[in-house]
């Protein structure tokens, strides 16, 4: 049988994403697969992309890119739009300000998709969002995705971007989504990632959630000084990791919102700091 370590959406979570890969080396796993979204809202996220270096040197790995990774390499051909201080953009600019020349050309070498076959099982596509764009979602009971899942010529899919495990069936195929290693949805603040089992003509999975130091993750955003740079975007960042719940797209819609009843228009990125404030006050009680 072939176990493979199914990681995606780390967003910059280096401590969940050791204990992850912890947990798969100590079952034998030397096999990974990465779906994009490696850093992004947490701190210092030079030591997630050393994990991932160090990994990818030592095991059998591939590597899709995300959403995030098409952000990184757009910013740096038009540095614009993005604010050091700012619950916005200021993960984002903090995020780039500290890559390297290196990471950039990592994340320019990486594929949209990938087919993959091993020896005796059947072939599976890779992707982040979906196979023909890196932030479409795959959600269930939804005819995009069937229409999809029919045209792809993989029988399985495994995806991540929505930060939330799942199986969809449709057609005899089957998309898997890995769920989110750094700021997993409705996780009860545990990390989540998927172990692909194959066996001759079959492929099966589990889903894992691993607690993990949460608290340390939270320390870090403000010994970085990111909780300044970025203010209510960190306090969406601190109740997701310890709770599992409330997405930052779900606070910024909010925000957006509340910009748009005040203002009359409202554009992103330009989302006034007392909307985000009002919107973090309604949506996260005693944040």
């Amino acid at each position: 049988m072939l176990n493979i370590a199914v990681l995606s959406d780390i967003h910059g979570n280096y401590i969940a994403l050791q204990k992850c890969l912890d947990y798969a080396v100590n079952l034998g796993i030397d096999t990974f697969i990465f779906l994009g979204d490696y850093i992004g809202e947490l701190a210092y996220p030079q030591k997630t992309m050393d994990i991932l270096y160090s990994v990818k040197e030592k095991y059998n790995c591939f590597f899709i890119k995300g959403n995030k990774e098409d952000y990184w390499i757009a910013y740096e051909q038009d540095p614009t739009g993005w604010n050091e201080y700012d619950s916005t953009t200021g993960s984002l600019y903090y995020a780039y300000q500290n890559l390297s020349p290196k990471d950039l050309r990592f994340f320019k070498s990486l594929p949209l998709k990938k087919e993959l076959e091993f020896d005796g099982l059947l072939p599976i596509t890779l992707c982040h969002g979906s196979p023909l764009k890196a932030n479409e979602k795959l959600l269930p009971d939804d005819e995009n995705t069937f229409q999809i899942m029919e045209n792809d010529r993989s029988d399985y899919i495994l995806c991540g971007h929505t930060h939330v495990q799942g199986k969809i069936e449709h057609s005899g195929k089957v998309v898997l989504n890995a769920g989110s290693v750094g700021v997993p949805l409705h996780s009860n603040g545990k990390s989540q990632f998927m172990i692909l089992k194959g066996s001759p003509g079959i492929w099966d999975y589990e889903f894992v959630s691993l607690e993990y130091d949460v608290e340390t993750v939270i320390a870090d955003l403000h010994a970085s000084e990111l909780s300044k740079k970025a203010p209510f975007w960190c306090k969406v960042s601190e109740h997701l990791l310890r709770t599992g719940e409330i997405s930052h797209g779900t606070v910024l819609a909010r925000a957006m919102a509340i910009c748009q009843d005040r203002f009359g228009e409202c554009n992103w990125p330009d989302v006034p700091e007392e909307c985000w404030e009002q919107a973090v006050k309604e949506m996260m009680i005693g944040q």
